[in-house]
């Protein structure tokens, strides 16, 4: 899914363009919380809730899609490994809930 920004004259263009970007961003955060969720209920134990060679192998393939979408991949890996830390601490939360 490459895409390409749109061309802006003003910082008024820019703005509206992130502001649509966001709310993209926000979109696809709330489905990947859905199948975090749906992994919560789904995984046997609770020891199967941090799994390292996942974490690895997301990471990788997002520094691989960096490569196709030209964006740095340092950044991505520094984003994504914040970003599932935070998923991984609500799918303990969900699946701890999920099992009261």
């Amino acid at each position: 899914m490459t895409t390409k920004a749109n061309p802006c004259e003003t910082m008024s263009d820019v703005r509206a363009n992130v502001d649509r970007v966001d709310r993209l961003l926000v979109a696809l955060m709330a489905e990947r919380l859905n199948y975090i969720e749906q992994a919560a209920r789904i995984k046997p134990t609770r020891d199967a809730v941090r799994d390292e060679d996942r974490i690895e192998d997301v990471i990788t393939k997002v520094r691989a899609q960096c490569a196709l979408d030209g964006f740095d991949p340092d950044m991505a890996d520094r984003m994504w490994r914040a970003m599932m830390e935070d998923f991984i601490a609500h799918e303990f939360v969900k699946y701890d809930d999920l099992r009261k």
